[in-house]
C-alpha cells in the first residue's frame, strides 16, 4: 500500500522565497497550490517519485524555470510528455505571458492537469496524445515557437519527438544533466537529419549540474519524422 504524504505548505513557502525569489505573492500561492495538488494526487496515482518539499521546490519547480530567460515574450510553447506538468506548469506560473500547451499520452495525467489548469487559472491547453502522433497532426506540427521536454530518453530520441512541433526559427529546449555534451555529440547526425543546430545552456544550481540543450530549427522537419510510436527509442537517428 502506498504511504500517504501530507503536504507541508509552510516549508514550501519558505523554500520558494529562498530558491525562487523572483516569484511574487500570486505566483508563490500558485506554486503552493500546485504542490498541494501534486502531493495529494500522488497519494493515489504515480505522478512523481520526488515528494519532499525541498525536492519538489528545487528539483521540480526551480529546475523547470531554469531556461525562463531564453523564452521570448508571448511565445507559443508546448511541453511534450509533460507528465505531472513539468516543466510547463512552473514556467507558465512564472511567465504568464507564454501560450502553453501540455501534451501527454496518459489520459489520467491529462485529467490531473485539467484540474491544475482550472485551479490556477493558467489558461493552458491540454492535449492527450503520444508525441509521435501529435508531431504529425497538422494542428500541432510546426505551430510552436518552443518545445520543452524533461524526458528521460537520450537527446537524439527527444529531438525527433519535439522538433516536429517547432516552427522554423524556433527551438526545442531539452533538459539534461551532466552528460549533455556527450549526448549532443552523439546526436549530431540526428540534428542534421531533422534540420536543427544546437548549443548548450549550462547551469550550476544547488541541486547539481543542469544543462539545457537548445536545438534551433533551421528548415522544416522532413515529412517522415517523427516516425511511428516506439521507433525512435528502438532505432535512434
Amino acid at each position: 500500500m502506498k504511504q500517504q504524504v501530507i503536504p507541508d505548505c509552510g516549508l514550501v513557502r519558505e523554500l520558494i522565497a529562498r530558491h525562487i525569489p523572483q516569484a511574487n505573492k500570486m505566483q508563490t500561492e500558485q506554486l503552493i497550490t500546485y504542490y498541494e495538488m501534486l502531493i495529494e494526487r500522488n497519494n493515489v496515482m504515480n505522478l512523481t517519485a520526488v515528494t519532499d518539499p525541498e525536492g519538489v521546490v528545487l528539483r521540480h519547480f526551480a529546475d523547470s524555470i531554469l531556461p525562463m530567460e531564453a523564452i521570448a515574450e508571448g511565445a507559443s510553447v508546448i511541453d511534450v510528455g509533460t507528465g505531472a506538468g513539468l516543466p510547463g506548469v512552473p514556467l507558465k506560473i512564472m511567465r504568464p505571458d507564454i501560450k502553453l500547451t501540455l501534451l501527454d499520452s496518459l489520459n489520467k495525467r491529462i485529467a490531473f492537469l485539467d484540474e491544475v489548469n482550472a485551479a490556477l487559472s493558467l489558461g493552458a491547453v491540454t492535449v492527450h496524445a503520444r508525441a509521435e502522433d501529435g508531431g504529425r497532426d497538422k494542428n500541432f506540427r510546426e505551430r510552436f515557437d518552443f518545445a520543452l521536454s524533461r524526458a528521460v530518453a537520450e537527446l537524439r530520441v527527444v529531438a525527433e519527438w519535439t522538433l516536429p512541433f517547432v516552427k522554423v526559427g524556433g527551438s526545442s529546449l531539452m533538459y539534461k544533466g551532466p552528460g549533455a555534451a556527450e549526448e549532443l555529440e552523439n546526436a549530431e547526425n540526428a540534428l542534421k537529419i531533422l534540420n536543427a543546430k544546437a548549443k548548450i545552456l549550462r547551469f550550476e544550481p544547488a541541486w547539481g549540474e543542469r544543462n539545457i540543450v537548445v536545438a534551433e530549427k533551421t528548415a522544416p522537419t522532413p515529412a517522415k519524422y517523427p516516425r511511428k510510436a516506439g521507433t525512435a527509442g528502438k532505432n535512434p537517428l
